[in-house]
Order: C-alpha cells, then sequence, then structure tokens
C-alpha cells in the first residue's frame, strides 16, 4: 500500500504538534508487594495526611484527568494515584492498524510511568469501592488484594466489548486489546494457509464475517480486507478474489455516528472493494463452521469478529449506585449522584449533554479526554471550597480511515472524503497520541510502511485452538512429485 502521498503532509503537521517528553513519575510512598497467603488485603497509603485523589482506570478519560492534576495542583497539595490493570494506555483508535500489521502494537501503548511526573501508578483491576468508608479494593495478578484510601475518587474504567445473548459468542474473536488484534491478525493469516492445505474447506476458510458496522468494524474489515487480498495470491491455489468479507450491521446505514454523507460515501468504498456488507440484519447463532443471520441465511466461515459497540465496565455495576442503561448517574458537574466525593466520567458515566437536551454525552474518546480534564478541575476546586463547574463540549467532528487512499471525516462538520480526509485522518492521530515518542513511532511505521514491503507474518502469541490445524476433516492437499526442478516464482 502506497502511502506516501498523505503520509508525507501528515508528518509536516506533526511538526507543528505538541511534544511531551516527561519524566519518570515520582515513585510516592513504598508499597508492600506481597501479603503471605494473598487473602488478607494490604493498605496502600495509610500513613499520609495529604488529600488522596485517586483515579481508576487509565484510559484516555482516566490519564487526562492525572495529567490535569500535575499541571494544576501545587506541590505537596494532594497525592494522585491511578489504579489500572495494565501499566500504559492503549490508543484505541489505530487497533485496526495494529490488525492489517501496518502499525506496532508497542507504538500505541502509552507507559503510564514515563508519562506521569506525580501521579503514583499501581497496578491492579479495581474489584469493590466503599463509598462510606472511602476504600478501593483492587486484586492484583498474584492473588493479593490492595486496599487504597481516598478522599476524592474519579471513576473511570472504561468499557467493554458489548456482547449479546447470541449461542456460540464465545467462538468470536475481538480487537478491542492490543493481543486480541494481534491474534486476530494470526488467525487470519491461519486460515488461509489451512485453505491452502485443505482445498474442501477454503469456502469456509477464506470467509470472514465481522458483526458490527460502527467506527471499530467499520474500519477492521476496511483495513483486513486489504492485507487479505494482497496475502492471498502467495499461498497455493488461492488467489486474490477468494477472500470473502462480510460486514454485518444492525442499523440502517454503516457507521451510524457519522453524518449520512459521509455514512454513505464508506459503505460505497467498502462495497466498491467487494466487502459484502448487510445492513439492518443481525447474527442469531455462531457455529463452529458458520454463522445464522436473523434473516435465517447461513454464511460458511471458519472466522467470526465481534465489534458490536461497547458496554460498561462491570464494575459499575457492583457499586449499588443510580446508573442509566448501565452508567454511573451523573450531574453536569461530573459528581455521581448519591455518592459524596466521587465522580463519574467517560464510557462508564451517564453524562448529561447540556448542548443537546435530553441527551447524553456519546462514549467517544474525544468526549472522556475533555471529561477527564473537568473532573480533575472540578476535584482541584472540591478540595479548594470552589464550587464545581458544568461540563459543555462542542463536536469537534470524526475521522474513519478505510484503508489505501480511502477515509472519511468531518472536522468541525466540514464533510470530506478520499486523499483530503486521509491527511486529516493521519494527523489527527499524531495530534491524539499523548506523547511524542509514540507519535514519532507510529509516524516512522507509516513511512516504512510506505517504503517497504509489508511483513505478512504469524507472531503466533496465542494459540489459535483450532483443530483443523491437528487434524483436518477433509483429506490435505496432495502435491504432486515433479519430475524435474522448476524455478518458483518469488513473490513480494
Amino acid at each position: 500500500m502506497n502511502d506516501l502521498p498523505f503520509v508525507l503532509p501528515a508528518a509536516v503537521i506533526s511538526v507543528f504538534l505538541s511534544c511531551d517528553m516527561a519524566e519518570p513519575s515520582d515513585p510516592g510512598h513504598p508499597m508492600t508487594t506481597t501479603n503471605g497467603n494473598g487473602v488478607q488485603p494490604i493498605p496502600v497509603n495509610p500513613d499520609t495526611e495529604r488529600p488522596q485523589v485517586v483515579i481508576v482506570g487509565a484510559g484516555f478519560a482516566g490519564v487526562n484527568a492525572a495529567r490535569r492534576l500535575e499541571r494544576h495542583a501545587k506541590r505537596g497539595e494532594l497525592d494522585i494515584l491511578l489504579v489500572s490493570p495494565a501499566d500504559h494506555l492503549n490508543y484505541q483508535a489505530l487497533m485496526p492498524e495494529v490488525a492489517a500489521g501496518i502499525t506496532d502494537p508497542r507504538h500505541i501503548a502509552v507507559s503510564l510511568h514515563r508519562m506521569l511526573r506525580r501521579t503514583r501508578v499501581v497496578i491492579g483491576a479495581a474489584e469493590a469501592v466503599d463509598v462510606d468508608e472511602r476504600a478501593l479494593t483492587l486484586a492484583r495478578s498474584d492473588g493479593t488484594r490492595l486496599v487504597i484510601r481516598f478522599d476524592l475518587l474519579l471513576l473511570c474504567p472504561g468499557a467493554v466489548t458489548r456482547t449479546f445473548d447470541v449461542p456460540g459468542i464465545e467462538r468470536t474473536l475481538g480487537v478491542k486489546s492490543l493481543l486480541q488484534a494481534v491474534n486476530v491478525r494470526d488467525h487470519v493469516l491461519g486460515q488461509l494457509a489451512l485453505a491452502e492445505e485443505v482445498p474442501a474447506e477454503r469456502r469456509e476458510r477464506c470467509t470472514f464475517v465481522v458483526v458490527g458496522g460502527g467506527y471499530a468494524g467499520t474500519e477492521f474489515a476496511a483495513q483486513m480486507q486489504l492485507v487479505t487480498r494482497r496475502v492471498a495470491p502467495r499461498y497455493r491455489g488461492l488467489t486474490a478474489h477468494d477472500p470473502t468479507w462480510v460486514l454485518v450491521e444492525q442499523a440502517p446505514r454503516l457507521a451510524p455516528q457519522l453524518p449520512p454523507r459521509l455514512s454513505t460515501k464508506a459503505l460505497k468504498a467498502l462495497r466498491s472493494r467487494g466487502v459484502d456488507v448487510r445492513l439492518g440484519v443481525g447474527v442469531t447463532e455462531v457455529t463452529p463452521h458458520d454463522v445464522v443471520l436473523s434473516t435465517g441465511e447461513r454464511i460458511p466461515t471458519r472466522t467470526v469478529v465481534w465489534t458490536t459497540g461497547i458496554q460498561p465496565s462491570p464494575l459499575i455495576a457492583t457499586l449499588g449506585l443510580r446508573t442509566t442503561h448501565g452508567r454511573l448517574r451523573v450531574d453536569p458537574q461530573l459528581r455521581v449522584l448519591d455518592a459524596d466525593g466521587v465522580f463519574a466520567f467517560g464510557d462508564a458515566a451517564a453524562v448529561p449533554d447540556l448542548l443537546h437536551p435530553e441527551q447524553l454525552c456519546a462514549q467517544t474518546a474525544q468526549h472522556a479526554v475533555r471529561q477527564g480534564r473537568h473532573a480533575a478541575d472540578n476535584a482541584l476546586r472540591a478540595l479548594r471550597d470552589l464550587p464545581p463547574t458544568e461540563y459543555r463540549h462542542h463536536d469537534l467532528g470524526f475521522v474513519a480511515d478505510l484503508g489505501g487512499w480511502k477515509a472519511v471525516a468531518d472536522p468541525l462538520g466540514i464533510p470530506l472524503s478520499g486523499l483530503v480526509a486521509k491527511v486529516v485522518t493521519k494527523a489527527y492521530h499524531l495530534y491524539a497520541l499523548p506523547t511524542f515518542t509514540n507519535r514519532l513511532r507510529v509516524l516512522s511505521d507509516w513511512i516504512l510502511g510506505t517504503l517497504t514491503p509489508n511483513q505478512d507474518v504469524r507472531l503466533a502469541l496465542v494459540h489459535d485452538d483450532d483443530t483443523a490445524e491437528v487434524a483436518p476433516t477433509s483429506p490435505p492437499l496432495v502435491v504432486p512429485a515433479r519430475s524435474a526442478p522448476s524455478p518458483t516464482p518469488l513473490r513480494g
């Protein structure tokens, strides 16, 4: 894929972006690392007299809240603790590029310890909150439990992939984490290899179904269709037209978050490449050999990728607080109702949209970033006995990368498509990445991908439990013996 015409303009634009060369974070107070039997919880911060501001979640919302507190809190005014299961922030918007092999997974993983100067990062999964006792319990991978006391709690645990009561959904793949994205890529390449070895299963192996036509599903299907079209001819007996991609969306149009005009352009772009887009259709069952649509049609496939939106973190349901569609109810100041000293924002909070009465703010990175900063400001105002302010945000538009030369975008409400939209999309991602180091590495991936051949290989980081790799259900391909050696063409 020749991306040079839009990579270079994006590189020029990136020169003007802010550069965050962060120093290592302050280690803060020492923390006990084990409790022997892993049953008794360990107190993390029992002795300090400074106000403790604890942030749960290290997505866009949590990280921006921590950075805002670091910038605006006086030295020694408070302690900031960030609780996260991982030591990095995933830049979710580029996950389809990771799956397609365009971007290195590490380059969109932003180190929390490097980025946050004054914040203590505590690795663990939050599992319980005692609002009355002002205590947070989290579990670590080694089985120990930690208890963190707080004066103010900022809840932004994010969201998980939304699932439904569909038989066989456990057989589907996801693309929400880095490991999932790499695993999907390995799985897809593995199916092409098996299609070469077992011709009787070629149709199933070469058909890939993506459920969910929002941003994630649309971008993933667009990027991966280009990958399989490029790679398939390298396998014996396969052509660029053998891989078939089917995108299933329950809504009447693709990427409903986009304006109708851009949604139509995205639909035309995918269909022009041969992606089979099914609108107004759902999935009722997933079996080992096919997927059943709500129309009754069965599509033979061994690969179903589930990207049907998001739902709040399971932590929210354990709090016993009021929710709306599973999201914590908050006031316009981002304060959780009936929970003094607790703020909530991001994907897990039902934040009122004051610019659109009777509506909630969308669960987007754009809102998460700004809500995180606003919650941090209101937390500081609470500690300083100042009145909080209401959250308002004007939509800045959306971008969607469709792979190759294609993209759609509406920055500040201006509809764009094609090469111009591609440049805007690339420049936006460089701007949105939190650190200069990650921006530079991602930009280098784009440039190297333009100047050098793609590395379409399986990393096998996750075992693909596909019994056909061990014992095919049909006879293997028999390669006839050759009477004399003949040259084999090299493929790039």
